[in-house]
């Protein structure tokens, strides 16, 4: 199955706020895949006559030297108060299921009085799910947009300090993040679904991701579950999960990358699966010559010895 990436749109003990212009609240964890997210009942424009709303319309994210920067621009005013904090798992409003969230730490947002939706439900900043090739940031997603409150995910390769302050003319709420950690550059392979349809192998595409050293095979899996980029994606790039969710743990150890997958792992009776991702991004890796692959039960086809192994529930 082609997932596309879900798009639109996770530091330290102490976050640098200014307390001049953000308004500080406990961090309430949010995001959900489109189909999920709650959208108030309430029209647009109902909310707006009750009190001054701001309008999300923009989601944007893009490195400066020593920080990636995430700015969340509105029309009108900016949201009434913002809050932000790093937590364990971002949570859906409206129906408090997990989401998933790519990286090793998310950093969690919340504006109040503040919508992401027009008069006809339809999004006024673009996807829910959005990826980013940067040093820290990985995925920004949406959790919710209900009855004017407006959550966000920032997934993130590290956990780092972090700073939150506003702008205006337009109205801008900014979260600059710290990248204190020296990257590589790694290929990260996803399935090419115009060579792919065409019968034209290989069927995957490498492009280019900065990964955290020295954990280069657990980075390049981040980068690899966090799927495209819009650009990507238009150029006709896609993830293939195979019911994957993530990855519970990859071991390098005498030659042989071992990955244990989370999710429902399946084929679906597809020929081409998350397998065949998984391995060329990592056999490209220093020392990996070999990738076993299990479910998340912790089965494998070929656990013992030196050599390539799938789960059976990845077979055609």
């Amino acid at each position: 199955m082609f997932l596309p990436p879900m798009r639109s749109l996770a530091a330290s003990a102490t976050s640098l706020v200014s307390a001049l212009t953000l308004a500080v609240l406990p961090a309430v964890p949010a995001a959900a895949a489109p189909a999920s997210v709650p959208v108030s009942a309430a029209p647009a424009s109902a909310l707006r006559a009750a009190a001054p709303v701001a309008t999300l319309v923009g989601v944007r994210a893009s490195h400066h030297p020593g920080l990636d920067r995430v700015v969340f621009e509105f029309r009108g005013p900016l949201p009434a108060r913002r809050s932000a904090g790093y937590v364990s798992r971002l949570i859906a409003d409206g129906s408090g299921a997990t989401i998933p969230v790519a990286g090793d730490a998310i950093l969690a947002l919340r504006f109040e009085r503040a919508i992401g939706h027009d008069g006809s439900g339809a999004s006024t900043h673009g996807p829910a799910r959005e990826t980013f090739a940067l040093p820290g940031v990985l995925q920004v997603v949406r959790a919710g947009d209900f009855e004017a409150v407006l959550s966000f995910g920032i997934g993130l390769a590290r956990k780092a300090p972090y700073r939150v302050y506003t702008l205006t003319r337009p109205s801008r709420v900014v979260v600059d993040i710290r990248t204190p950690h020296r990257t590589v550059p790694v290929g990260v392979h996803f399935l090419d679904s115009r060579r792919y349809h065409a019968g034209r192998e290989p069927y995957t595409r490498a492009v280019r991701r900065p990964v955290v050293a020295p954990a280069t095979a657990r980075g390049a899996l981040q980068r690899l579950f966090a799927g495209p980029t819009r650009a990507e994606y238009a150029a006709g790039l896609r993830f293939v999960a195979s019911g994957a969710t993530g990855f519970r743990s990859v071991v390098v150890r005498g030659g042989v990358a071992h990955v244990r997958l989370t999710g429902a792992v399946g084929s679906g009776g597809s020929a081409f699966t998350v397998a065949d991702e998984i391995m060329p991004t990592l056999k490209r890796l220093p020392g990996v010559h070999w990738v076993k692959i299990y479910d998340a039960r912790g089965r494998t086809e070929h656990p013992a010895g030196r050599s390539d192994s799938i789960p059976e529930s990845l077979e055609p």
